[in-house]
């Protein structure tokens, strides 16, 4: 290989070669051992997000550089070959990793607070842990999710749902109900200038998939509500009792389990926590199994009390009601569960 004039036979780079090549040969393997540390550093992100909320003042950044640096990257990076623009896509893809692990490590504990064991909102803190460590797979989001289209698009229209879902409540006292709502039109809108080439966006028949496609997104959002932690409300107590002190909002005669064949009323009394300027309304519904007995009017909570925003309820239990364990549940106005209270039945 010739040199240019001057350069003393060797270029600039060559004691760099074997270094090069030690990199070239063991790549994958480094890109895990980076995995290993980026999904270390991710916990102490979560211990973060458990503890501040303020940080998602920057999520709003955070999510608008990810879609301009998607939409760049599905359209222009991926539509072109050679050196540059891959070294182009790997620094794309870097970027929108860094961004995708520091967003949901941090609001992966939110929700995780406001997930009720047992129930079917734990799912969705499931799928979501799973993005986020997938984000930390260089190897995986690298050669599999961020070169198909349509993978990205779903990737980044399920976290900007999570991510917007969490935000608006924090920051700007939206309800749990407003803020799935503007999740799912942000989550759409991602979808669509990911998934389908901005050209196409230029004829009609595109228009007529791209409605239905957002219908149907829609559609699953609204149905999958019960499966959404209303975060970051989270329910602080909860306790049953045989009397009620209407001014400490606190049950009297507390009772650990119903005795055989009670008849009577029991009192539960509950304390919802809400971030400050937080708003929104919840219902309280007791069940005996799988009926329901009774369902309250919709309360109105505000955020911002440190022993929580207190409710109660009282159901009177009747000759055969049944028997079994009661169950409290308290419901956003949404639908969303924000948690629950089993009084066991003795025999």
């Amino acid at each position: 290989m010739e040199t240019p004039a001057g350069s003393g036979g060797r270029r600039w780079w060559t004691p760099l070669a074997p270094l090069r090549r030690g990199i070239a040969r063991h790549e994958t393997l480094l890109w895990w051992l980076h995995s290993a540390y980026v999904l270390a550093l991710g916990t102490g992100i979560m211990w973060l997000g458990g503890r501040n909320f303020s940080w998602l003042r920057y999520s709003g950044f955070y999510i608008l550089v990810i879609w301009i640096s998607s939409v760049f990257l599905v359209e222009v990076v991926q539509r072109r070959e050679g050196v540059w623009w891959n070294r182009a896509r790997l620094v794309v893809n870097y970027v929108n990793k860094n961004l995708y692990q520091q967003l949901l490590f941090f609001i992966l504990p939110i929700y995780a607070g406001s997930a009720t064991l047992r129930s079917g909102n734990v799912l969705f803190v499931i799928v979501l842990a799973a993005s986020a460590v997938l984000s930390t797979i260089d190897i995986v989001y690298d050669r599999f999710v961020s070169i198909r289209r349509t993978l990205s698009a779903w990737f980044f229209a399920f976290n900007v749902f999570a991510v917007v879902n969490v935000a608006l409540p924090v920051l700007f006292g939206v309800s749990t109900h407003r803020a799935l709502r503007a999740g799912t039109l942000a989550a759409v809108v991602g979808f669509v200038t990911i998934a389908w080439r901005l050209s196409r966006l230029r004829h009609g028949r595109a228009w007529i998939g791209i409605a239905a496609g957002a219908a149907l997104f829609v559609w699953a959002t609204e149905s999958m509500r019960p499966f959404v932690p209303p975060a970051p409300l989270r329910l602080m107590s909860a306790d049953f009792g045989l009397g009620l002190d209407t001014r400490a909002l606190r049950v009297t005669d507390p009772v650990p389990a119903l005795p055989p064949r009670f008849e009577g009323r029991i009192f539960f009394v509950t304390a919802v926590r809400a971030p400050l300027g937080l708003k929104d309304r919840v219902e309280l519904r007791w069940y005996r199994g799988s009926r329901l007995l009774s369902a309250s009017a919709p309360h109105d909570i505000a955020g911002g009390r440190r022993e929580g925003f207190r409710l109660w309820s009282a159901l009177v239990v009747r000759p055969g009601a049944g028997e079994g364990p009661l169950r409290l549940d308290v419901v956003t106005e949404a639908g969303q569960l924000v948690g629950r209270a089993t009084l066991p039945a003795r025999r």
